[in-house]
């Protein structure tokens, strides 16, 4: 019982430092939390120990980013070493940036070639790799519908040349890191966090003392 106190406060320390890290790193880690917060306030969650629950939310949060990968000076690349010099070699592979990995092809390639990763880690590591997968989709998904509330918009039908956006009208967008963003979007998901938390209670307390083993 000491045992799995411990490692549930631990848990819970964690989460709560990633939050306190968010408020000065991106609106894409922050929107693949807001995201994975959602999935588990509104969905069944089975058991699983606490290794797995916390490599899923290390995937999530680089799922969040991982789309920007076709940018050198992006977030992801940034906290890597030597991850300017990767990012270079990427970039010209997907297209340049918000092109491949902002597709629903791309969805279909980091999906199947993660799968693929996690099959192979899955003999080692005693870990759910599914629960791994999912989370690293989530973010992902997250990364592309907030991009679509930016003026460049999101090519979903790549390679066709059309960008998708929400409103419809470019003008209306955000830019990215811009003023609106930083006021407003960033603010607003932290607000969806803590909504999602408190009307959903009693499951991420149930999820924390008797689904994380």
């Amino acid at each position: 019982m000491l045992l799995k106190f411990v490692l549930i406060f631990e848990f819970r320390y964690s989460i709560f430092f990633v939050i306190l890290y968010n408020m000065t790193g991106r609106t894409h880690d922050l929107a693949a939390f807001t995201a994975l917060t959602y999935v588990i306030a509104t969905q069944p969650i089975n058991s699983m120990t606490l290794a797995t629950a916390l490599i899923a939310f290390s995937a999530n949060m680089i799922g969040g980013l991982a789309p920007d990968i076709d940018q050198p000076t992006a977030a992801l690349w940034r906290r890597m070493r030597a991850g300017s010099i990767i990012g270079k070699i990427i970039q010209p592979l997907l297209g340049g940036h918000r092109y491949i990995s902002h597709s629903v092809i791309g969805i279909f390639i980091f999906g199947f070639t993660l799968s693929i990763l996690l099959k192979h880690l899955g003999s080692i590591l005693l870990v759910d790799m599914t629960v791994v997968w999912w989370s690293f989709m989530i973010g992902f998904l997250s990364h592309l519908i907030m991009d679509m509330f930016t003026r460049q918009g999101v090519p979903w039908l790549f390679p066709l040349p059309i960008r998708f956006g929400f409103p419809p009208f470019s003008f209306l967008r955000i830019k990215t890191s811009g003023l609106v963003e930083k006021s407003f979007v960033f603010p607003m998901l932290l607000l969806i966090n803590v909504y999602l938390i408190y009307s959903h209670y009693n499951k991420f307390l149930d999820f924390f003392k008797n689904q994380l083993k």
